[in-house]
C-alpha cells in the first residue's frame, strides 16, 4: 500500500489520467494499491447519474464529465480529495461492502475530531445534523453534507473515491445542486468551528484506514 500526498493544486484531467493508469497497473499486478490525497482548483464534476438541471451555473467553473458514480459535485481548494485505488480482487468483490467501508472510513476519521458523521438512506455521502439551524419546511432537522463519495471500478480495481470539506469556499457549492439533493446544505470542519488543518485531516485518515479496511489478505470486513 502506498500513500501519496500531492502538494499544490492538481488539475482534474491530469488526476483522472493518473488514476486510470495506476488502476490498470494494479490490475496487471505491476503496482501497489494507492491512496492519493489531492486538492483541485475550483471545478464541478458530473457523475454518471448527473441531471443537467442540477448544474445551476455552467459558466462559473470548469465542468468535467466523470465516469464515477453519482451526480454533480464541487471540488476546490480547502477540500481534501482522496483517490482510492484498491484491488477488490484481493479485498472481496463486494461493491456494497466497499462503499460502506468508505462511509465508515469518513465517519471514523471525523470521530477523531469529536464530530458525529452519519449516513442517510437515499442520500449518498456523510452528513452532520444541524439542530442549531432552522428546521426544514416539513419540520425535519436540517442536515449538512460534509463528505461526498463516488467511485468507479475497472477489473475490480477502484478509483475516484471520497472528498471531505476542511475549509473550502462553501459558496462555490451554490453553482450546483450537490448530488441532486435539495433542501439540505453543505458544511466543513472549519464551518463547524473546528480548527482543523489539511495536515490534521490527513493524519486522521491514515490512522483510521487500517481500522476500517483491515488486512487485504483477509478480505472485506463487512457485516449486515
Amino acid at each position: 500500500m502506498e500513500w501519496l500526498i500531492e502538494t499544490g493544486l492538481t488539475g482534474y484531467p491530469e488526476a483522472v489520467a493518473r488514476m486510470e493508469a495506476r488502476a490498470d497497473a494494479i490490475a496487471r499486478g505491476e503496482a501497489d494499491e494507492l491512496i492519493w490525497l489531492v486538492e483541485h482548483p475550483p471545478l464541478y464534476t458530473a457523475g454518471t447519474s448527473a441531471d443537467s438541471k442540477d448544474l445551476l451555473a455552467a459558466d462559473r467553473f470548469p465542468v468535467y464529465e466523470s465516469k464515477r458514480g453519482g451526480q454533480y459535485t464541487y471540488h476546490g481548494p480547502g477540500q481534501r480529495v482522496v483517490y482510492v485505488m484498491l484491488d477488490l480482487n484481493r479485498r472481496g468483490r463486494d461493491v456494497r461492502c466497499f462503499v460502506r467501508q468508505l462511509e465508515r472510513w469518513v465517519i471514523e476519521t471525523l470521530d477523531q475530531f469529536n464530530l458525529r458523521g452519519e449516513i442517510r438512506q437515499g442520500r449518498v455521502g456523510v452528513w452532520i445534523a444541524r439542530p442549531d439551524k432552522p428546521a426544514l419546511p416539513d419540520g425535519s432537522m436540517r442536515e449538512d453534507k460534509i463528505a461526498a463519495i463516488g467511485i468507479r471500478l475497472r477489473k475490480w480495481v477502484s478509483f475516484h473515491g471520497i472528498s471531505i470539506n476542511v475549509e473550502p469556499e462553501l459558496e462555490h457549492f451554490g453553482g450546483i445542486v450537490p448530488c441532486g439533493i435539495s433542501g439540505h446544505g453543505v458544511t466543513s470542519l472549519v464551518d463547524l468551528g473546528l480548527p482543523v488543518t489539511m495536515d490534521d485531516l490527513d493524519v486522521a485518515l491514515r490512522a483510521s484506514f487500517d481500522t476500517v479496511f483491515g488486512d487485504a489478505a483477509k478480505g472485506p470486513a463487512c457485516t449486515d
